[in-house]
């Protein structure tokens, strides 16, 4: 069973307040459930990155652990079309034309294990409205990586999460990656928000034994996007270690590690309430 079923069937299953909040390039759903209830509200997404598929196992334990206080939005599998294409291949592609493009676009290579971008080759987690294309790795061709899209929002799978996102208006959204086991948490705030979002920050760190880092000269992202255009907090977490190589396919050190992050995460949200 492929990540993309496991997903399905993981949302088929629940009986909480779920919702298709999307559609990716290909016509695939981009689900998401809700735990808990009231707020404060959280939005944690996860695998935006195709080659990261391994996290959205990670949302399942989460919603199996759940949070002691207001509720929070999980979408476990933010670029489905992506994830499948580094766990399957161009045979998860039903389309001829759009085989022959991305097989193109990834250098006439047929392994597709590293591509982290969209069915469009457009790297996801650059194609967000926050000094979009201003990032130091950032590239203007359609690719495996860094592509930022023609412009910010341009894909489906953006633009969902970004229609959500303002729809439910959280309180804090968390993104989950890998790999390096980082905790990114900055992004130009003001003086009078980064007290707080390091104090939040640092009770991730203390629930993963992840340390907090900046991404220097890094732009267009999820986590960007929620801190300079909604005021909130926002958090990247680099699950799995450095030393791993993508795409993970042992989920045990990841889930051990990151298994009380939402609790914590909520708890701490509640103590500066």
């Amino acid at each position: 069973m492929d990540i993309f079923e496991k997903t399905t069937e993981f949302y088929e299953s629940v009986r909480t307040e779920k919702r298709i909040i999307g559609k990716s390039l290909f016509g695939r759903d981009i689900c998401a459930v809700r735990i808990g209830d009231g707020s404060p509200v959280g939005l944690v997404q996860y695998a935006l990155h195709g080659r990261e598929f391994i996290t959205a196992r990670l949302a399942f334990r989460h919603f199996e652990t759940g949070v002691p206080y207001g509720s929070v939005w999980l979408v476990p599998l933010a670029n489905p079309d992506g994830a499948l294409l580094s766990q399957r291949g161009l045979c998860s592609v039903e389309n001829e034309g759009d085989r022959r493009n991305l097989l193109a676009l990834n250098n006439g290579n047929g392994d597709f294990s590293l591509w982290k971008a969209n069915g469009r080759g457009v790297d996801l987690n650059v194609n967000f409205d926050a000094r979009w294309g201003t990032g130091r790795k950032n590239v203007r061709t359609a690719g495996a990586e860094n592509y930022i899209g023609e412009k910010p929002f341009s894909e489906p799978e953006t633009l969902a999460l970004k229609n959500f996102t303002e729809e439910i208006r959280p309180d804090y959204t968390v993104s989950y990656h890998t790999k390096g086991e980082e905790i990114y948490w900055y992004f130009y705030q003001s003086m009078r928000t980064c007290p707080r979002d390091k104090r939040l920050a640092m009770a991730i760190s203390a629930s993963t034994g992840y340390p907090l880092c900046r991404a220097e000269g890094s732009a267009g992202g999820y986590k960007d996007w929620c801190i300079e255009k909604l005021k909130i907090p926002s958090f990247t977490i680099e699950a799995g270690s450095d030393l791993l190589v993508h795409p993970i396919r042992d989920a045990e050190d990841i889930l051990k590690k990151n298994e009380r992050v939402l609790i914590d995460l909520a708890k701490e949200y509640e103590a500066l309430r």
